[in-house]
């Protein structure tokens, strides 16, 4: 029994409903009337209260349906409800004694008041209770949780969605960093223009607090309708100062936590196997996203490692007899293998993980690998062992014993069918840990992600020592590796005999040196720092002392057997039950009023319990003869089954259909872009299971898409031009300028070292459309790349990344930038920078589309493609003042020809019927 190795982002969902009645209609059913969210974050450790009122505004009895997705890593600490001002606490046992005590409730199905995975990072706790006529009811939750720093960054996410209008609403997010915090931003999936006034945030330099409070007509999707648009992310990110490098010391009653995360060291060496599964399994768009993500990963690697590349199906292939340096020519040879993996085959994942230990084995006998260097292997399988030996137990034996504790083993488990405890246990006996990738359109961000938190380690032999009879009850205190991003956290209780003083040193090695850092802080000083109540909670060094030890029993416990196993076990389950923590070892009893379902119990699942869990549901519900006539869900949805590939089978009695779409507008399973014939060969789709057939894979993706594309209006034959530059305030001398040739290499378009913003792109001269386009800023550290699809956010060199869909909503605003996507515009600006509008247009012209506006904050030092021409223009042989005149233009001893037109003006909504038309100066510019 465990629970994942690392500490995934802080989330909540919160979403209440009458489970027979419309949630619009609010009067004549269950209205919330109140929702709040009030979260303290001190020292990194989270306190969420969550506080929903409702009444029953119907003239009979109404079942409420209360539910709220937390952290898969958080533990609830508290549940209740008041019913006619009785309250209803929950009641946190021992899990086997709680299912024992109300197993017949459970068998009768009464136990609806479980927590079960929903997503990436959340799991969801749900509670229903029966509301009399005009009654209210208060629902109230609180958890906890130790927020992770992961690539620079702790992240608090919290996921509104409460399904209808609420009077008072108000999430307030209080963070109190003694270090200081040094950046904070917050972002939103649902912001519009309207909401933007609802948020305020105010920051000192060691306080934060933000406020979300939308009116009743700030949350309307459309005035005078009921609907809601607050559906979506509110995030917030931030990090702190750091002053020493041996890190930072905080203490409350009695209690000591210890950060550690210095910064300025040098990345140390590293020696690195891939291993990728590339069997049958992995066909299609897994094995595509693997590719994307794998040459992307050889582009980071640094001059000083050594790599190799394991590939396996049924056989194991190696790219190279041993392990290369990583040279220009090196890495690009790597690229071009891994462009060319194909799917195909069993999966030999015992043969495969030895081979990689052997290379390095054999590159450590030679003394080829550098002094110091830290040496990993990175698994990446998407299913269980079936060739080879097939048994786990033995291959996480065979594999302990051939690492021996010299190498760091990550397995990445792609999607619902892989053995997830087999995979986290292969990983922490060997020092590495597990994560799972889900199948989803940015899966190659999830493995690039993943990469870059292990991708540059600063120091090994990581160990915290204080003085002796100073502190006692330490929880781990000895690290094999500290990353770069991340944070190491030490926390104690101070013994009653402590000195006034508090030393600690922290001992490490480099591949050059070692380090020995050393701290010393006044016990009272630090107390005092915690005295006011708004932004702690009683007691809360020491509930976060208790969580990090529950945390790390739970993970030795994965590794371990027999006795260690249960003593391991028995350890965290004292300390659950002491501290009220819902952790995999408790259940908490949900009780109600007398007459009702009196057994709600509620457990925590582990990340090995969402395995084979994602697809399944569906394929049980499917009719055997097709669903045209019988599937009513489906029916809903406005689809039909997806044909199977020539000369296949239906999918699960799935048959080969037409395609055709019950709905005009829904789209629909198209064989020639949804299936590729190269990708399936068929005796490897003849050995799928049901949930990882390629064709239920493709139509799975179809069905869980909840926005239906409208085909672009074609009213208007005007062009929209590739870019729309306005020069200066006079509307009359915008420019409009289209790409012509047929360039090899990425476009510098606009560059500008004064503002420190750069805009790239790459053209396609065939299809006269940009595959991407990319602008970066020095300050904040930002990239933001755009395609035809999709919007991806990275934050500073290796940071983290975040992907968004052209037709979602996006409110960002971090220090020195603010970027808004609204009906696909997306908009990056600051007071001081040049505003850059990017948008993905539809028919009749597609494409990416680029504007640059606020000129005035343009320097004299501006260049590229568009920004030459924010220099002085010289034009011959009167000016552009004639309307249809046809001018000659010179900048920087280049000559156009310049015309006056109407073209399509793409900087306003795309929600607009009609494109608007903009008069402007055209030009084109020759690649």
């Amino acid at each position: 029994m465990g629970v994942p190795a690392h500490i995934l982002p802080f989330s909540i969902l919160i979403f209440l409903s009458a489970s027979f009645v419309s949630v619009a209609a609010q009067k004549n059913g269950i209205d919330i009337y109140g929702l709040t969210l009030d979260s303290k974050v001190t020292s990194r450790f989270a306190h969420t209260t969550i506080t929903s009122r409702v009444v029953n505004n119907a003239e009979e009895a109404q079942e409420a349906v209360f539910q709220v997705e937390l952290p898969k890593s958080a533990f609830i600490t508290n549940f209740s409800m008041i019913i006619d001002g009785v309250t209803y606490p929950g009641e946190i046992k021992e899990k086997a004694a709680a299912q024992e005590k109300y197993s017949s409730a459970v068998a009768r199905g009464q136990s609806a008041g479980i927590i079960r995975a929903t997503g990436r990072n959340l799991e969801k706790f749900q509670v229903s209770v029966n509301v009399a006529p005009t009654a209210k009811v208060t629902f109230e939750l609180v958890y906890e949780e130790l927020l992770k720093r992961q690539l620079g960054k702790y992240e608090l996410i919290l996921k509104v969605r409460p399904q209808q209008l609420v009077k008072h609403l108000q999430i307030d997010v209080h963070i109190f960093e003694p270090q200081g915090i040094s950046s904070l931003e917050t972002e939103s999936t649902f912001m519009t223009k309207n909401l933007a006034d609802a948020l305020t945030t105010t920051q000192n330099e060691t306080k934060a607090h933000i406020v979300f409070k939308p009116s009743l007509a700030q949350q309307q999707k459309e005035p005078g309708k009921l609907d809601t648009i607050l559906d979506g992310n509110f995030i917030v990110r931030y990090d702190v100062n750091r002053a020493t490098a041996a890190g930072d010391i905080q203490i409350e009653n009695g209690y000591f936590v210890h950060h550690f995360a210095p910064a300025e060291l040098s990345t140390l060496p590293k020696n690195v196997v891939f291993v990728i599964d590339k069997s049958g399994s992995m066909s299609g768009r897994k094995m595509k996203q693997t590719r994307e993500a794998l040459v992307k990963i050889l582009g980071d690697l640094k001059p000083e490692d050594q790599f190799n590349l394991v590939i396996f199906d049924g056989h194991v292939t190696q790219w190279k007899p041993m392990l290369l340096q990583s040279s220009p020519e090196n890495v690009e040879e790597a690229k071009k293998f891994a462009s060319h993996i194909s799917a195909m085959g069993a999966t030999n994942i015992n043969e495969a993980v030895l081979l990689a230990v052997r290379m390095l084995d054999e590159s450590n006998r030679k003394e080829q690998l550098p002094s110091g260097s830290v040496s990993m292997v990175i698994l990446l399988t998407d299913g269980d062992p079936t060739e080879g030996e097939r048994d786990p137990q033995k291959i996480q034996e065979n594999v302990k014993a051939a690492v021996g504790g010299r190498y760091y083993l990550y397995c990445l488990g792609f999607g619902f069918d892989v053995n997830y405890a087999f995979l986290e246990k292969l990983a922490l006996e060997n020092g590495g840990v597990a994560r799972r990738i889900y199948e989803d359109s940015d899966a190659d961000l999830q493995l690039q992600d993943f990469y870059q938190e292990v991708a540059n380690p600063l120091l090994t032999m990581v160990k915290f020592q204080y003085l002796e009879n100073s502190v006692e009850l330490l929880t781990q205190d000895s690290f094999r590796v500290f990353f770069k991003g991340s944070e190491l956290v030490v926390a104690g209780k101070l013994q009653p005999q402590a000195q006034d003083l508090l030393s600690a040193q922290v001992k490490a090695q480099s591949h050059t040196q070692n380090f020995t850092f050393q701290t010393e802080v006044n016990v009272a000083d630090k107390e005092k720092v915690f005295q006011s109540p708004k932004y702690i909670f009683h007691n809360f060094m020491e509930r976060l002392w208790a969580y990090l030890t529950i945390q790390q029993l739970l993970e030795k416990a994965v590794s371990a057997s027999g006795d260690e196993q249960k003593s391991l076990e028995a350890q965290a389950l004292n300390l659950s039950l002491k501290f009220s923590f819902v952790t995999p070892l408790t259940s908490m009893v949900v009780t109600k009023p007398e007459g009702q379902d009196q057994a709600q119990v509620v457990s925590k699942p582990v990340e090995a319990d969402n395995d084979q869990s994602s697809s399944l549901l569906l394929l049980a519900r499917l009719p055997t003869s097709g669903f045209r006539q019988s599937s009513p869900i489906l029916k809903s949805q406005g689809f039909l089954a997806p044909p199977g590939p020539p000369g296949l089978p239906g999918v699960a009695g799935l048959p080969g259909l037409s395609g055709k779409s019950l709905l005009k507008g829904v789209p629909t399973f198209d064989m020639q872009t949804d299936y590729d014939p190269e990708d399936y060969s068929p005796h490897v789709l003849d050995s799928f299971p049901p949930s990882r057939h390629p064709t239920f894979s493709k139509f799975s993706r179809l069905m869980e898409s909840h926005e239906v594309p409208v085909p672009s209006p074609t009213l208007s034959v005007d062009r929209a031009p590739h870019f729309i530059l306005l020069r200066n305030n006079r509307s009359e001398e915008t420019m409009c300028i289209n790409m012509k040739g047929s360039p090899q290499n990425p476009q510098n378009l606009f560059s500008d070292p004064i503002q420190g913003i750069e805009v790239t792109g790459k053209y396609e001269g065939s299809t006269d459309k940009f595959v991407w386009l990319q602008v970066s800023y020095r300050n904040p550290e930002v990239q933001v790349r755009v395609t035809k699809d999709s919007i991806v956010v990275t934050r500073g060199s290796g940071g983290k990344s975040s992907s968004y869909q052209w037709q979602g909503t996006l409110y960002l605003v971090m220090p020195g930038l603010k970027l808004t996507l609204e009906n696909g515009l997306l908009l990056l600006s600051a007071s001081d920078k040049v505003t850059i509008g990017l948008a993905s247009l539809g028919n009749p012209t597609p494409g990416l589309r680029l504007f640059l506006n606020d000129p005035g904050h343009s320097s004299s030092q501006a260049s590229g493609v568009l920004g030459q021409f924010y220099q002085d223009l010289q034009w011959d042989p009167a000016g552009p003042s004639t309307v249809e005149d046809t001018r000659e233009l010179s900048v920087r001893g280049k000559t156009y020809t310049v015309t006056r037109k109407s073209m399509v003006d793409f900087q306003e909504s795309k929600s607009i019927i009609i494109p608007p038309k903009l008069s402007c100066l055209y030009l084109e510019q020759p690649l």
